[in-house]
């Protein structure tokens, strides 16, 4: 084999994302690409995909992509010649009760943010579109005209031919065997024919990847399992031009294959396959039938369509597709190795995907940056402990089944918990505690009375824990509570040169007296929030960074890029090594005085400082800040003395009213108070002046910081969107996220978080909204006209630039 011992890329995956990356680096003018498939093209998954091309999924971002998608595919037959079967023929999605529809109404309310074509159905005209589906147990359904279906094979060879037509090498039946690491970098890759040496290499190996970069020192999370469907004889009725039809209650779809129906299925307990590894071997390959794991959706099938009855099956077909902890794929540019990126675990989405993934990756490397929050996808979100084998089995046989099952708000996975848990879990599962999962932490998010059982009972509405939250929230803002948030990253920068390194990073200052505690952000060279946290002067030359859980990986592997490799400083990620409780509320300050023989007045501990004080029979930092909105303190505890200091402020807070927390109320405090939260309303994408985040910006600092002179050509031009909060006029609507927000009788934005502020009494949102032609004052700005659309329902709401609590912080700081 005539291999090349050098190319700029090499790709590792000859399945429709390998070929969608090979095809778009080469339209971005990289054209010494070099694409190994160990035996052919599209043989491992891509090869038997149902090839569904959907438009609308669950981020605006990852809708955007799927958009590109369908675009890319309707025109690549013209651009290379080569046939891909495409056709937008529509995709119905049906509801047998009225939770389903509200979640169809609600993904139907958030298409129209994205410009899709999206009609209601009602049963009767969902039978005009799918003659013969079964309809007297429906109550409604949703159509996408522009929804589409493809031939996996051609599109993947058009793919590849288009790449090839402008310089990339493709290689068959060359297996790669190892990546090649130096000095933490990709430098290439060995395979069975000898070396290529290469500036990148990019992981897309389907259902080898987890072992491919496990071998490179990387976690790539994901694990196969067996996905079946079935082609039937020739049926009647069927015609070319129908809908995809999909039944998530009965966790299948339906598709019109040439003149015969295929039916394939989510079962709610699946099969993982290839525990031990998956086989080198394995080329267009199926895996034994179970008809019996299958009847019961099999039947339920027959039921929606009862020709399925009398008619015969073709084809059973079972084979393996990876899925991966979350459900959402990985891509992106792994944090252990430098230039090595990943794209794989596409969850049996890889082909309405591929085109999307497939560009915003190729300008990703080329670029230096992904061109969009990428964060649901970021291969950053991943923890090194997902890597393990029988975590992945075990969540695996949850996680295929929720592709088609309830997306209820606050749902939490069943399988593989209990991975990561504070020393004090026991203590707060004996409180009650109902936990939820954060990257791999078990959390309390609220807690059951005596008597109850904590365990969630989930609709679209009030939830089952509603009032339980509430009584925590309220405990906050009148008396005194307790979180534990010991689920924080804690980094420590530390050296003669931390100051300046830390100063360059952050937008804030970091030449502070020691014990000062600054919020701010991390930002991009486009001015885009990379990381939203808190940084303590500890010493001269030593801080200490304190992040979002789900953002370790993500955030400790920005901050160590960023370091010099001469600079006399050093980043080290503290795990759990200190355990950290939230005290929070008015009476806080009264609680920790019967502790601590240290002053908590406001004049020698104020606002945004931090002290190592005795507490109980402990040494602990105590900080002052919050992210509920009240006079508070975090107190990092050594997580050996952690469960003495816990007990010590259950016993005395009990007089005071001290009442254990959760992240629900969390959630609900912050967004009285109008605190953002990264990855739902900031992200690299945002900057500060876009989401009110100016006063966190040092504009002064003699050497700037990253980020800078972006900020300072959007402050000179004008923001052209900011971040408004919303209070619905009606509190029994509830807001999720992407609901649509209308000005004036125009969508102008959409929601990015919400939940129902208690000592409020209103459902509240925050979201962006664009100023377009829009040229009054801050106050003619919130003066418009608002309304929120909730499952097609328009709810007119108030805006405000601060948040609607204490909007001047006089109980943050005054008290």
């Amino acid at each position: 084999m005539d291999l090349p011992n050098r190319a700029s890329v090499v790709i590792v995956g000859g399945g429709i994302v390998g070929c969608s990356l090979a095809y778009h680096l080469t339209l971005r003018g990289c054209t010494d690409v070099v694409l190994l498939e160990r035996k052919q093209l599209t043989c491992g998954t891509t090869w038997h995909a149902a090839g569904l091309v959907g438009q609308l999924r669950a981020t605006y971002n990852l809708t955007r992509l799927a958009q590109y998608t369908t675009n890319l595919y309707a025109s690549l037959e013209q651009e290379t010649g080569q046939a891909t079967g495409f056709r937008q023929t529509g995709s119905i999605a049906v509801a047998t009760n009225q939770a389903r529809f509200e979640e169809l109404k609600r993904g139907a309310s958030m298409a129209k943010c994205f410009g899709l074509e999206v009609q209601t159905l009602t049963p009767p005209e969902i039978s005009s579109l799918w003659p013969g589906v079964r309809i007297d147990d429906l109550v409604g359904g949703v159509y996408l005209p522009k929804d589409g279906r493809t031939n996996p094979i051609d599109t993947t060879q058009a793919l590849a031919k288009g790449a090839k037509s402008r310089g990339a090498r493709i290689f068959e039946n060359c297996a790669a065997q190892e990546i090649l690491i130096e000095n933490g970098k990709a430098v290439g890759v060995r395979t069975e024919f000898g070396e290529i040496r290469a500036d990148m290499v990019v992981n897309c190996a389907g259902m080898w990847a987890h072992e491919l970069g496990a071998k490179a020192g990387t976690t790539v999370p994901l694990h196969a399992a067996e996905h079946f469907y079935i082609v039937t004889e020739p049926m009647e009725g069927l015609h070319s031009n129908m809908p995809v039809l999909r039944d998530p209650d009965g966790c299948a779809y339906f598709k019109e294959d040439a003149g015969k129906l295929l039916v394939g299925w989510f079962e709610p307990v699946a099969k993982p396959w290839g525990m031990k590894g998956i086989p080198q071997s394995f080329c267009f390959d199926s895996l034994p039938d179970d008809l019996e794991h299958i009847e019961p959706l099999l039947t339920a099938a027959m039921h929606r369509t009862p020709a399925l009855e009398k008619t015969g099956i073709n084809l059973f077909f079972n084979g393996p597709e990876s899925f991966t902890p979350d459900d959402r794929y990985l891509l992106g540019e792994t944090p252990e190795v430098r230039n090595l990126f990943v794209a794989a675990g596409f969850n049996s989405i890889g082909i309405q995907s591929a085109g999307g993934a497939g560009k915003v990756l190729a300008d990703w490397m080329l670029d230096g940056h992904p061109p969009m929050d990428l964060w649901d996808v970021d291969i950053r979100r991943a923890m090194p402990f997902q890597r393990n084998r029988s975590y992945l089995r075990d969540r695996t046989v949850e996680t295929l089944g929720l592709l088609y099952a309830m997306h209820w708000p606050f749902r939490q996975p069943e399988t593989a918990r209990g991975v990561r848990r504070s020393i004090l879990h026991d203590r707060l599962a004996a409180h009650g505690a109902c936990f939820g999962e954060v990257a791999g932490w078990e959390r309390p998010n609220w807690y059951a009375p005596p008597g109850v059982k904590p365990e969630y009972e989930y609709s679209y509405g009030r939830q089952n824990w509603f009032d339980y939250s509430a009584a925590e929230h309220n405990a906050v803002r009148n008396a005194v509570g307790l979180f534990d948030q010991s689920s924080f990253a804690k980094f420590v920068v530390q050296g003669p040169d931390a100051e300046k390194v830390l100063n360059h990073i952050c937008a804030n200052n970091m030449a502070v007296p020691v014990g000062k505690v600054v919020y701010t952000q991390w930002l991009n060279e486009r001015g885009g929030i990379e990381a939203d946290l808190t940084v303590t002067r500890e010493a001269t030359d030593r801080f200490l960074v304190v992040t979002a859980a789900a953002t370790q990986t993500r955030d400790f592997a920005w901050l160590q890029r960023q370091i010099p490799a001469d600079a006399r400083a050093m980043a080290t990620d503290l795990g759990a090594s200190m355990a950290v409780l939230g005290l929070m509320g008015p009476r806080s300050r009264e609680l920790l005085q019967r502790l601590s023989d240290a002053d908590f007045s406001n004049e020698a501990f104020p606002f945004g400082t931090s002290q190592v004080i005795d507490l109980g029979y402990a040494r602990v930092r105590a900080s002052r800040i919050t992210y509920v909105g009240e006079l508070g303190w975090e107190l990092y505890v050594p997580v050996e003395c952690a469960p003495g200091v816990f007990d010590a402020l259950m016993r005395e807070g009990e007089p005071l009213g001290l009442r254990l927390a959760g992240y629900h109320a969390l959630n609900s405090l912050r967004m009285e108070k109008g605190y953002r939260h990264w990855g739902h309303d900031i992200s690299d994408e945002d900057t500060p002046l876009q989401a009110g985040l100016g006063f966190a910006v040092s504009w002064k600092k003699p050497e700037g910081f990253l980020g800078r002179e972006a900020l300072l050509k959007q402050k000179e031009a004008g923001v052209t969107r900011k971040l408004l909060q919303f209070a619905l006029h009606d509190a029994s609507a509830l807001l999720y996220h992407n609901e649509p927000i209308w000005r004036n009788g125009e969508i102008v934005g959409r929601i990015s978080s919400g939940m129902f502020g208690h000592a409020l009494g209103k459902s509240l949102g925050m979201g962006y909204v664009e100023l377009g032609a829009f040229a009054g004052s801050d106050a003619d700005l919130i003066a418009a006209t608002y309304e929120i659309e909730v499952a097609g329902v328009k709810v007119p709401a108030t805006a405000s630039l601060a948040g609607f609590y204490d909007p001047q912080s006089v109980r943050v700081k005054g008290l």
